[in-house]
C-alpha cells in the first residue's frame, strides 16, 4: 500500500520538504519488545535541530509501517532512534509536538502510528505530562488546524490509557476536561469529535476521572452523547464511528438516567451467529447485536465467530467502516493470538487473514502480496472457505483473489470466521443475516442459517453489569478454578497443582499457578473439594 502523506493546506511548504528513504526491516510485534543499541542513534548531519530529526523519523515511520512484509525480529531503525531520543524529557516532548504537526489526517494508519510510537517510548515524567496538558491553550495554534487538533486528541487518549492512575488524573485538569467535552458539540469537525470522545473514554478507565467526567456531562442541559449516539447506523462512516463510540460510552462508562441499555433495545431474535464475546479481551468493543467490532486500544485485538465449520463451503462478508490495518479471514481453536506482541489472524499456521490496507494475505506469520486494490471505508470484503476443494478465496467489492491452499497443510477442519484489529479500526460482519452484496458463483452455506444461539448467548451485557452478575454467582467448592463451570478433576505434573477441569487442562501448556511446563495431566478423584472464593470469579471468562 502506498503511504498517503498529504499535507494540510494551511501548512508551509518548508515543513513538507523532508525526504525519507524507508527501511524494510521491521516487525509489528517487536515495536514494544525491540533490542535497542546506541549505535542506531546516528543523526543525519543535514538535520540541524532536534525538531528536524524527530520530524524526519516520524515521517519515516509512517512510510515503513505501511510496507510491513514479514514478522522479522528487528524493528524499523526510525523507531529505535525515536526510543533513544525520548529517553530524555526534552526528546519525549519533542516527539509529542512532532506527532501533532507531522501525522497527516488522511493517512489510514496515522492514529495507529501515534499510538505505537507513544507506547514504545519510555514513560514520561510528571512535568512532561503536565506540559502536554498545557497544549490545549491557544498559544499552540490548534484553532483551525485540523491536523494538530486531531492528533493532540489521539495523543491525549493514548496517554490516558498508558498513564492510568495519578498521572492520568493530573493530565485531566479543568481546562483539559472542558476542552474535550466542548469538542463533542454539533459544530465540531467529526475527526476531532471522534478522537475527543475516545480520549474521554480512556480517561474514564481511572475511576476518579470517570466520576469527574460523569459529573460534568450531567451538568450539561442536553448530554451530547445522546445526540451523537443517533449516528450509529449512519452511511457516513466517520459519523458512524462517532455513533458507535457514543453508544459504547453510554452503556459502559457514562450511563444516563432514563436511557435503556443498548442490549435491552436491540432486536437479536434472528441472529444465530455473532462475534464471540467470551473469546475476546475487554479492549475489543462489540456492538449489542454482536456483528460490529472496534478496537481503540494500542494492542492488536482478535475475535472469532460463535459458529464453527467442519465441512462444505462457507461464505461471509465484512463491511469496512475504517480503512486501516485489519487481518480478516479464518482461524481455528488452535490459533494463538498475542495481542501485546501484534500477532493475530494469519500469524500462525492455523489461521489465514486478508489485509486490504497493506494488500497482503497473511498465513503462518508470512505475507503473500495480492492484486486487489487497497480497501477503503465502505469496501465489502468477501471470505470464502471451501473445505471440499480445500480453497480459501477473498474478494473485495466483487473482485476475487486466486485460491489459497497453504493453510490446509496444517488444518483441515474446525474453522471460525475471525478478525484482528489494529488501533482505531472498525468493521461490521454479515454472517447471512442480511443479503450478501457479492455472493460467490458456487454453492455455499452461511453461518446464520446453520447456527444456534441461546437467548443468553445473544445478550451482550455492558461490562460493569456483567461483573456485577458474576459477583453474585454462587460457585461450588469443587469447581474448576479457570472456568468455574465443570468439576476440578485434574492434577498437573510435575508441579502437582490441582483445581482444573479436563477441558481447561487440555488447553494448558504451562501451569497457571507456577508457570512451569506441563508434561502430563493426571485424572484424579474429585472427592476432595477445591476451595474457591466467590471473588475469584470476577473478570474470568470461560475458555473457548
Amino acid at each position: 500500500m502506498g503511504s498517503c502523506l498529504c499535507k494540510d493546506n494551511n501548512e508551509s511548504e518548508e515543513e513538507n520538504d523532508v525526504g525519507v528513504e524507508p527501511s524494510h526491516r521491521h516487525a509489528r510485534g517487536s515495536l514494544r519488545n525491540s533490542h535497542r543499541s546506541p549505535e542506531v542513534l546516528q543523526t543525519n548531519a543535514t538535520l540541524k535541530t532536534l525538531s528536524d530529526t524527530v520530524d524526519k523519523l516520524v515521517r519515516e515511520t509512517l512510510d515503513v509501517i505501511s510496507t510491513i512484509i514479514d514478522n522479522e525480529p528487528e524493528p524499523p531503525s526510525s523507531i529505535l532512534m525515536l526510543h533513544m531520543i525520548t529517553e530524555k524529557p526534552a526528546g519525549w516532548i519533542e516527539l509529542v509536538r512532532s506527532l501533532m504537526r507531522v501525522v497527516p489526517v488522511e493517512h489510514p494508519m496515522g492514529p495507529s502510528v501515534i499510538a505505537l510510537l507513544l507506547d514504545d517510548s519510555p514513560l514520561p515524567t510528571k512535568e512532561s505530562v503536565l506540559k502536554v496538558g498545557e497544549m490545549v491553550a491557544p498559544k499552540y495554534g490548534l484553532k483551525n488546524n485540523l491536523r494538530k487538533e486531531r492528533n493532540l486528541c489521539v495523543i491525549l487518549g493514548c496517554l490516558a490509557e498508558k498513564l492510568a492512575g495519578p498521572s492520568s488524573i493530573a493530565l485531566l485538569n479543568n481546562s483539559m476536561l472542558k476542552y474535550l467535552i466542548s469538542n463533542l458539540n454539533e459544530d465540531i469537525e467529526p475527526n476531532i469529535k471522534l478522537l475527543s470522545l475516545i480520549a474521554l473514554e480512556k480517561f474514564a478507565q481511572t475511576s476518579e476521572n470517570k466520576v469527574t467526567i460523569q459529573k460534568s456531562l450531567h451538568e450539561i442541559e442536553q448530554n451530547p452523547l445522546l445526540s451523537l449516539e443517533e449516528h450509529v447506523l449512519s452511511t457516513n462512516f466517520l459519523l458512524r464511528q462517532i455513533g458507535f463510540c457514543a453508544c459504547w460510552c453510554l452503556d459502559n462508562y457514562f450511563p444516563v438516567s432514563g436511557r435503556k441499555y443498548s442490549y435491552e433495545t436491540t432486536d437479536v431474535s434472528k441472529v444465530n451467529a455473532m462475534l464471540n464475546t467470551k473469546d475476546v479481551s475487554e479492549y475489543l468493543k462489540i456492538s449489542p447485536d454482536g456483528l460490529e467490532a472496534r478496537c481503540d486500544a494500542y494492542t492488536f485485538e482478535s475475535v472469532r465467530c460463535t459458529f464453527q465449520v467442519t465441512n462444505n463451503c462457507w461464505y461471509y462478508e465484512v463491511l469496512l467502516i475504517t480503512p486501516g490495518v485489519m487481518q480478516i479471514g479464518w482461524a481455528t481453536k488452535e490459533s494463538s493470538f498475542l495481542s501485546d506482541d501484534g500477532y493475530g489472524i494469519g500469524d500462525d499456521k492455523y489461521s489465514i487473514g486478508f489485509d486490504g490496507c497493506r494488500r497482503l494475505i497473511w498465513h503462518n506469520a508470512k505475507s503473500i502480496p495480492h492484486s486487489l486494490p487497497t480497501w477503503k471505508s465502505g469496501s465489502v470484503l468477501g471470505c470464502l472457505l471451501d473445505l471440499e476443494k480445500q480453497e480459501v478465496i477473498f474478494s473485495l467489492d466483487g473482485e476475487s483473489t486466486d485460491p489459497y491452499r497453504h493453510i490446509f497443510n496444517s488444518v483441515k477442519e474446525g474453522f471460525f470466521a475471525a478478525a484482528s484489529f489494529m488501533s482505531f479500526q472498525q468493521c461490521r460482519f454479515n454472517f447471512g443475516l442480511e443479503r450478501f452484496c457479492y455472493p460467490p458463483q458456487r454453492a455455499f452455506h452461511n453461518f446464520n442459517e446453520s447456527g444456534i444461539l441461546s437467548s443468553s448467548d445473544k445478550t451482550i451485557l455492558p461490562r460493569h453489569i456483567y461483573l456485577d452478575m458474576l459477583r453474585k454467582v454462587s460457585v461450588r467448592d469443587d469447581s474448576c478454578t479457570l472456568c468455574f463451570d465443570k468439576k476440578a478433576t485434574m492434577r498437573l505434573e510435575p508441579c502437582a497443582h490441582r483445581g482444573f477441569c479436563i477441558t481447561c487442562a487440555e488447553q494448558l501448556q504451562f501451569c497457571p499457578m507456577c508457570r512451569s511446563d506441563i508434561r502430563t495431566k493426571v485424572q484424579e478423584c474429585a472427592d476432595s473439594p477445591v476451595n474457591v472464593e466467590v471473588t475469584d470469579v470476577v473478570g474470568t471468562q470461560s475458555p473457548t
